[in-house]
């Protein structure tokens, strides 16, 4: 997708449409000022997701460099059985709170 490219005076002039463009198109806009980029804009939505891509990169990134250390992971099995005592014991903490009345 090409970048959405507006003068700073278009915000100043046209904030209305500069903020529903960004949420209709879900991208930023790039603010130039005297002919040069100056500052980006977008909607809290494109934000957030942004966000949370970025986080998740991080992850991944942080995961791989542990793994790279040299930190011990967990296999598919390892985990797959980590993941159904963890529900297992979610199911019986719940079935205990249900029984004594949430108290």
């Amino acid at each position: 997708m090409q970048p959405m490219i507006q003068p700073s005076s278009a915000l100043r002039n046209n904030y209305n449409d500069i903020s529903q463009l960004c949420r209709e198109q879900r991208q930023p806009v790039f603010l130039t000022k005297n002919g040069h980029g100056d500052t980006v804009i977008m909607d809290l939505d494109t934000y957030g997701r942004r966000e949370k891509e970025l986080d998740a990169a991080q992850r991944l990134i942080d995961a791989q460099r542990a793994r790279l250390a040299g930190v011990q992971g967990y296999s598919v099995d390892e985990f797959a059985e980590g993941m159904r005592i963890a529900i297992d014991q979610g199911v019986k903490l719940q079935g205990a709170v249900a029984l004594d009345g949430g108290a």
